[in-house]
C-alpha cells in the first residue's frame, strides 16, 4: 500500500508543531503483542515517534521534556477502525441522504473525524466517500488544517448498475441518476480502479452483494460476476492497493474470496466453506456487530427505509452468530464498526459485543491494533507501543483486560506525539 504509507509519512512531515521531547508516565501499560499488563512504565517520545519504553525507575525524564503523568491510568496503543463512514451521519438515512450536498458532506466529515479521534481512534479506514471527500479530508488532517485520525481513503466505491455501494437507487428513472462508482464489466471495473488510484485512494472498496441500507437490493444477492471481481482485484493489486469487499451473502463472499480480496466487510451470512477459504487466503473478516442495535432501536426515527429495517432484522442475529463461528474457527478478525450508521464516537461499544460473542478482551483489543495495522499495511509504524513506532496512544481508567467497556471512556489521546485530549489530572 505505497500511497497509504506515503500519506502517513507526509502526515509526520506536515504535522503541527509540538514539543520535541515528551515523557509519558504509565501506571499500567498494555503490551498488546504479549498480552501483559506492565506496571510503572515510561514512554519517551521524540517528535512523532517513540524512542524508549521501559520501567519508569530506569527510564529517566529527558532534559526539557514535556511530562504527562498517567500513573493512575492504563495506557495502550491508539485504536483503529477498519470501516468508518466519516461523511455520513446516523440520523440522515434513506431519502434524507438526498438533501446532503458534497460540500455539506465534507463539512460533516471534518466534524466526525474530530469526534472519532477524541474517542481514541487514531487511525481509520474510510470505505468510500462521495467525490473523493475522504481523500481531501485525509490530506487536510495530515497537514494540520483539521483534527482527526490518520485516514486510509477508499475513494469512490465501485460496483454494478443498481448496486449497493455504487449507484443512486433512491431517485426514479426520469432523473437519470447514475452513481459515480458504477462500473459494469471487467474492463470498466479496471478503469474505475485506475481512476480511484489517480485521485488518491489508498485502497479499493467494492461490493459483491446487496446491502441493508440500499434501496432495491437484496442483502444476500451476489453482485459482480467472478470474472469482474477478479479483474478489479488484479488491477488493484497491480497498482499496490488492497481491496475491501462489502459482502453479506455466502455466494458473494465466496466470489470475493476467490477473486483474492484482502478483507470481507460485514460477512453476515458467511458459511463454513467461506470461513475455511478466508482462513486459507489470510483474508480479514471485518464484521460490524454493534450497529444492529442502533438500526433496530433508532432506525425508524433516523429515516432508515422500511425495507432496510426488515433486512436488518434478518441480518443482525445471524451475523453475530457467524462472528462467533468464524472466530472459533480461527479466521482473522479485524475491528470495523460501520461508523456513521450509528452516531460517530461510539465506535468502542463494539468491543463488549465482540467479547459477548466469543472473544477475550485482549483478542478484541488486538483486532483494533495489531490486526488492523497489518490489514492497513502500517504494521511497521503503528499498532504497538515500542521504539520506532508512532506515538499513537490512549489512556483509560481501570483495566480493559478485565472490563473492555472501559475503552468507551478514553480520557487521553495522543497521535504522533501530539496530545489531542487530556482529561487526566496531572
Amino acid at each position: 500500500m505505497r500511497l497509504s504509507i506515503l500519506a502517513a509519512v507526509l502526515s509526520v512531515a506536515c504535522a503541527p508543531a509540538f514539543a520535541a521531547t515528551t515523557y509519558v508516565k504509565a501506571g499500567r501499560l498494555l503490551d498488546v503483542e504479549s498480552g501483559r499488563l506492565l506496571t510503572d512504565q515510561a514512554i519517551v517520545i521524540e517528535d512523532a515517534r517513540i524512542t524508549a519504553v521501559g520501567p519508569a525507575a530506569s527510564t529517566p525524564v529527558p532534559a526539557g521534556a514535556t511530562v504527562h503523568d498517567l500513573s493512575t491510568k492504563t495506557v495502550l496503543p491508539g485504536l483503529m477502525d477498519a470501516h468508518v463512514h466519516l461523511h455520513g451521519d446516523a440520523d440522515l438515512q434513506g431519502y434524507r441522504r438526498l438533501a446532503i450536498s458534497l460540500p455539506a458532506a465534507a463539512i460533516k466529515g471534518a466534524k466526525n473525524a474530530r469526534t472519532t479521534l477524541m474517542a481514541g481512534f487514531t487511525t481509520v479506514r474510510v470505505p468510500g466517500s462521495p467525490g473523493y471527500a475522504d481523500v481531501a479530508l485525509r490530506d487536510a488532517i495530515a497537514t494540520g488544517e483539521v483534527e482527526g485520525p490518520r485516514i486510509l481513503a477508499g475513494g469512490v466505491s465501485i460496483g454494478i448498475t443498481g448496486g449497493h455501494c455504487s449507484d443512486n437507487n433512491l431517485l426514479p428513472a426520469e432523473y437519470k441518476a447514475v452513481g459515480e462508482g458504477v462500473a459494469d464489466g471487467p474492463w470498466a471495473a479496471r478503469q474505475k480502479v485506475r481512476q480511484n488510484v489517480k485521485f488518491g485512494a489508498d485502497f479499493i472498496k467494492t461490493c459483491s452483494t446487496g446491502g441493508v441500507l440500499s434501496k432495491g437490493t437484496e442483502v444476500g444477492a451476489p453482485q459482480y460476476s467472478l470474472e469482474e471481481l477478479k479483474a478489479l482485484v488484479d488491477e488493484a493489486h497491480a497498482l499496490g492497493r488492497k481491496v475491501a469487499s462489502h459482502a453479506h451473502g455466502a455466494t458473494g463472499i465466496r466470489n470475493a474470496l476467490l477473486a483474492g480480496v484482502d478483507s470481507i466487510e460485514h460477512a453476515s451470512f458467511i458459511d463454513d466453506d467461506g470461513i475455511a477459504l478466508a482462513k486459507k487466503n489470510g483474508t480479514v473478516l471485518v464484521m460490524d456487530i454493534y450497529n444492529t442495535e442502533y438500526i433496530l432501536g433508532e432506525g425508524e426515527k433516523a429515516g432508515f427505509l422500511p425495507e432496510s429495517l426488515e433486512k436488518e432484522r434478518r441480518v443482525g442475529a445471524t451475523q453475530r452468530e457467524n462472528f462467533r463461528k468464524a472466530h472459533q474457527a480461527g479466521a482473522i478478525m479485524g475491528f470495523g464498526t460501520d461508523g456513521g450508521v450509528y452516531p460517530h464516537g461510539l465506535n468502542a461499544r463494539q468491543f463488549s459485543r465482540m467479547v459477548q460473542f466469543g472473544m477475550t478482551p485482549l483478542q478484541a483489543i488486538r483486532s483494533a491494533t495489531v490486526v488492523n495495522a497489518r490489514l492497513f499495511g502500517i504494521d511497521k509504524d503503528a499498532g504497538v507501543l515500542k521504539p520506532g513506532y508512532y506515538a499513537d496512544l490512549i489512556a483509560v481508567d481501570g483495566d480493559p483486560l478485565q472490563d473492555v467497556s472501559t475503552l468507551e471512556n478514553v480520557g487521553f489521546v495522543m497521535k504522533q506525539g501530539r496530545v489531542y485530549k487530556n482529561t487526566a489530572k496531572e
